[in-house]
């Protein structure tokens, strides 16, 4: 796992509401809808990591596109370029 995907996997843990929930479970292809996020719940995280990542501020239509642990990760890499 890289960088990227454990910070990811820390601003998860804080923001998953399901306490059954076992983050080391987490996989690029888990969904956010499987980790129990609404889309407020989606951008505030995309917030968060717009801030804790240093990104420029990515688009309504970017967020609409994220699904996955996987899309959030891409993202990332995208925006850092």
């Amino acid at each position: 796992m890289d960088e990227i995907y454990a910070k990811l996997k820390e601003l998860l843990n804080k923001k998953i509401k399901r306490k059954s929930f076992d983050i080391d479970s987490l996989t690029p292809e888990t969904t956010l809808e499987s980790l129990g996020l609404d889309s407020l719940d989606a951008a505030e995280l995309i917030i968060t990591i717009e801030d804790e990542f240093s990104l420029p501020e990515v688009s309504q239509d970017e967020m609409m596109e994220i699904k996955t642990v996987k899309d959030l990760h891409d993202l990332i890499v995208s925006k850092k370029k």
